[in-house]
């Protein structure tokens, strides 16, 4: 299995990274094979099915590459494309493999972008703007891509923050014609600032991380009208906690029993145990990470470990995850200069 870690490369992000690392892993060993540099900014990748490309937005800046994984996992850099928005922040492919939508964070902006033959990119096909408050220019700050189980749906999780309206917005995927059609909404609470989801292995139970009232909102999901019914709200922070909250990464194990959410400022993960007839959390578990800002979580795709990287302190913590799905720290880590993104290739 290989790894792909990005990170933030820019002073202005007071940043120490040098650019995409590929990491060969076998069992629980990690060996650098590969450090492509001269990428800014390589913070959120998504690969596709065939493994045969690795596609990375820019953050802070208003593009998107296309990168070969050759034989031996390493990368091959194909092209790099506008994306026609400012800090682009989250990218997919559609169940085609011909799309690549992007949540452009500061202009409000999700692009659609044809994937070419060769895996490389196209020119943007359509920017479709997620509203605001006051009309025109007013724009609620998208902040990830997210298709349910069949692929059928896009949901784009919007922080609001000060001109807009903290909403997940559900759009209609149309891979023939590559366009994408809004069918629905739900706004999040006043000030909660929606920021990613992941849904249950059911595809009816959608969790949604919201960033700044550090909580976790359970929806549940149609997936024939395309639409959230919101059914649970709970707290990511610890009761005896009375500090700022910075809520910000959720994953879910494989077989949809856990759910993970990291926390900065507090820098731990809070673990909750799922409810598997109602979808419903209970948390079981907050859990330190050892480091500082854990802005990224992942669960391996074995569902045996998670994985949190701590931004500002150079480091991806390894947690064993136990049969209850509660995280056990042995002191492994990986050393990883700003790490904001990990994912693999099998």
């Amino acid at each position: 299995m290989y790894a792909y870690v990005g990170c933030r490369t820019t002073k202005e992000r007071k940043a120490r990274g040098k650019g995409i690392r590929v990491y060969k892993v076998e069992g629980k060993r990690w060996e650098l094979v590969q450090l492509l540099e001269g990428q800014v900014n390589p913070s959120y990748f998504c690969i596709d099915r065939q493994e045969k490309h690795l596609y990375g937005i820019h953050g802070d800046f208003s593009e998107v590459s296309a990168y070969e994984i050759r034989e031996d996992g390493t990368l091959r850099h194909q092209n790099t494309v506008k994306t026609h928005g400012t800090n682009p922040v989250h990218l997919s492919l559609d169940r085609s493999g011909r799309w690549l939508f992007v949540a452009n964070l500061q202009t409000g902006g999700v692009s659609v972008i044809p994937v070419l033959e060769d895996g490389s990119l196209g020119r943007i096909k359509e920017l479709e703007f997620i509203s605001g408050n006051g009309g025109p220019g007013y724009v609620s700050h998208p902040h990830q891509v997210n298709q349910d189980k069949t692929g059928n749906w896009l949901l784009v999780p919007s922080q609001g923050r000060l001109q807009g309206v903290g909403k997940i917005t559900v759009f209609r995927i149309d891979s023939d014609q590559g366009t994408i059609r809004e069918t629905s909404l739900v706004k999040g609470r006043t000030g909660a600032e929606p920021r990613h989801c992941v849904f249950h292995p059911n595809n009816r139970f959608c969790y949604c991380v919201n960033e700044k009232d550090s909580t976790v909102t359970l929806y549940y999901f149609d997936q024939e009208k395309g639409s959230l019914e919101p059914e649970q709200i709970i707290t990511s922070l610890p009761e005896d906690y009375a500090g700022d909250g910075w809520a910000s990464a959720i994953d879910i194990r494989p077989d949809g029993r856990t759910l993970y959410v990291s926390n900065r400022k507090h820098d731990s993960v809070t673990v909750y145990s799922l409810d598997q007839d109602n979808g419903k959390m209970t948390m079981i578990q907050n859990q330190k990470t050892g480091g500082e800002q854990p802005r990224f979580i992942t669960v391996t795709p074995d569902g045996r470990e998670l994985l949190a990287a701590n931004e500002l302190t150079d480091t991806i913590t390894c947690f064993d995850i136990e049969e209850d799905g509660t995280l056990t720290d042995r002191g492994r880590s990986i050393e990883t200069e700003s790490p904001v993104c990990v994912v693999f290739k099998r």
